[in-house]
């Protein structure tokens, strides 16, 4: 959906409320004990997004919709029953634009089309009963589809995300928290409550199905002028016009055909298609800021799996606020959950990454991408200069948390002695003046760590001499403890946080105003216009260069 500021009436705000804390939950159940389950990683969550419309296909398929000439409204043709078993709760309409659908979702866009339909299957059943209870369409559900090829982790240009391609601002009016720590908009069940709210609202101001799609679109703002300039509420009728522009016109006769091909997609020749299944799940309550991999190890699953039950999380941990937040796991694994929690004991050490060197790339880019010093990364690499060849592999080392899965009762040291290992035991003998905060910035290791490896529940009360003990792994290590001196800092490598997505995934904490580059523009005018800086463009955008041509989109304000 396009940026739009959405009017909400008090009666939909409580109508929101009242269908989100009807959404239904599996089995709970209740962690209590934080300290073992804070680590150290604030990783960004595994890069899973897709972006909607790649620009080239975009443009083609409005360039292919453009030249099937003026929009008629097929009054004539408007049918509810296609063939006698198959029955739509949406109203269908066959006309030019329809059938434009229908042949370049069988042709050209058919790869697209086969993912979405395989995708399906793990979100329409959950969709339609909520729609179905709420006495919205059931065929309406494929609004998803041709929103975001049923893919929650979605996202557009003009940065609207998830399954219902929401923009910040609507979604927040809907209920859907967006902050640094969490995105309800890639929620599919949350944002599907948030999304029959917001189609209900539209739809009990328009009272018709194609006008509520467009103005899902365009913004109900948009809609109403429409309606008001030509004395219609007939959405082919406003279609004649250049008033809407393309993109939202084509959401209509889109939406016809992509229902009437997923209703029946064996007639249009898509057969074979495996389809996914919905993933259940269990509810386990956890205290903030609760690490993902602490719940992967207690789960004996893959980080992966959990990122993907709690989509919603860009951070590898739960938010810091609320104190508890209730974590997906996959099902018939919550009493394991529960158990293995509590015996979980975190090592700090140094992940790995590669970085393939391309054009344009200097050592200065790299380490400003990854938060390295340049003698960090020379040292990872083993490298003498600063040159580096295209095509090279870089090793990126990063920080990260481990976890220890100790018996009942038993203790790091045990841990360690049953597998035939050492225990990554740092021993720091506390001197006159220093703090768990010097500490911390020495070993690079948080002090909620510091104080859950030695049960320090107040910083005040440490004493010069005390020993605090640090469980920091580090490659080769062979004592099972030492002493730490003035003088002697960590030989190993414990880094700031790498990002596992693209770096400009930082712009999601804020609303972007783009702009499309026209015959005659420079950075400078457009830099003058939106009054920023030309360097503000030039890094919002990466470009390396003042060369900007016709027809590009950039960033030229955030807010």
């Amino acid at each position: 959906m396009k940026p739009k500021l959405h009017i909400i009436f008090p009666f939909f705000l409580l109508l929101l409320s009242g269908l989100i804390t009807a959404c239904s939950s599996t089995h709970t159940a209740l962690v209590t004990n934080p300290a073992q389950l804070q680590g150290t990683s604030s990783e960004e969550p595994i890069d899973q997004s897709l972006l909607v419309e790649p620009e080239e296909v975009l443009n083609e398929e409005l360039t292919a919709l453009d030249r099937t000439g003026a929009w008629t409204d097929g009054q004539t043709e408007t049918i509810t029953q296609v063939e006698p078993e198959v029955i739509f709760d949406f109203p269908i309409t066959i006309n030019r634009q329809v059938e434009f659908y229908l042949n370049i979702f069988q042709n050209r866009q058919r790869r697209y089309f086969q993912r979405w339909l395989a995708r399906s299957g793990k979100y329409l059943p959950y969709i339609q009963k909520k729609f179905h209870q709420a006495g919205l369409p059931r065929d309406l559900a494929y609004l998803a589809m041709i929103e975001s090829g049923f893919n929650p982790s979605a996202y557009s240009r003009a940065g609207a995300v998830g399954l219902w391609q929401f923009m910040k601002t609507t979604g927040r009016n809907y209920g859907l928290r967006v902050n640094r720590w969490i995105d309800e908009r890639r929620d599919p069940e949350k944002a599907t409550m948030a999304a029959i709210a917001y189609l209900a609202a539209l739809h009990s101001e328009f009272g018709d199905w194609y006008l509520a799609v467009a103005s899902y679109n365009a913004g109900e703002g948009k809609i109403r002028q429409g309606i008001k300039r030509y004395k219609t509420r007939d959405f082919w009728q406003l279609a004649h016009h250049k008033f809407l522009r393309l993109e939202t016109k084509r959401y209509v006769p889109k939406l016809i055909a992509a229902i009437m091909i997923a209703r029946e997609p064996e007639k249009y020749g898509f057969t074979d298609i495996n389809y996914q299944l919905p993933v259940p799940y269990d509810l386990v309550t956890v205290p903030a800021r609760t690490d993902l991999a602490a719940v992967a190890a207690a789960a004996k699953t893959e980080l992966r799996t959990i990122r993907e039950l709690n989509n919603a999380l860009r951070r590898n941990q739960t938010p810091p606020n609320p104190e508890k937040y209730q974590v997906k796991v996959p099902r018939g694994s919550r009493s394991l959950v529960v158990q293995n929690l509590q015996r979980l004991h975190p090592v700090v050490t140094t992940g790995w990454k590669t970085h393939i060197v391309r054009r344009g790339d200097t050592l200065t880019r790299i380490c400003r991408r990854y938060r390295l010093n340049k003698k960090t990364l020379l040292k990872a690499n083993n490298l003498h200069t600063a040159r580096l060849r295209r095509g090279r592999h870089l090793r990126i080392p990063y920080r990260t948390t481990r976890y220890v899965l100790l018996k009942k009762g038993e203790t790091m040291a045990g841990g360690y002695a049953r597998s035939g290992k050492n225990t990554p035991l740092i021993l720091h003998q506390l001197k006159k003046g220093e703090t768990l905060s010097k500490i911390s910035k020495q070993y690079q290791v948080p002090v909620a760590l510091i104080k859950q490896w030695n049960d320090i529940k107040n910083v005040r009360r440490i004493r010069v001499g005390q020993q605090i003990a640090l469980y920091v792994d580090r490659p080769g290590y062979r004592n099972t403890s030492r002493k730490s001196t003035p003088s002697s800092g960590p030989h190993f490598l414990i880094l700031t946080d790498a990002k596992k997505q693209k770096p400009e995934d930082d712009d999601a904490d804020y609303e972007l105003t783009w702009y499309k580059v026209r015959n005659g523009d420079s950075i400078w005018t457009i830099a003058r216009r939106f009054r920023v800086s030309a360097t503000d463009i030039r890094r919002w955008n990466n470009l390396r260069s003042n060369l900007i041509h016709p027809g590009r989109k950039l960033v030229v304000k955030k807010v």
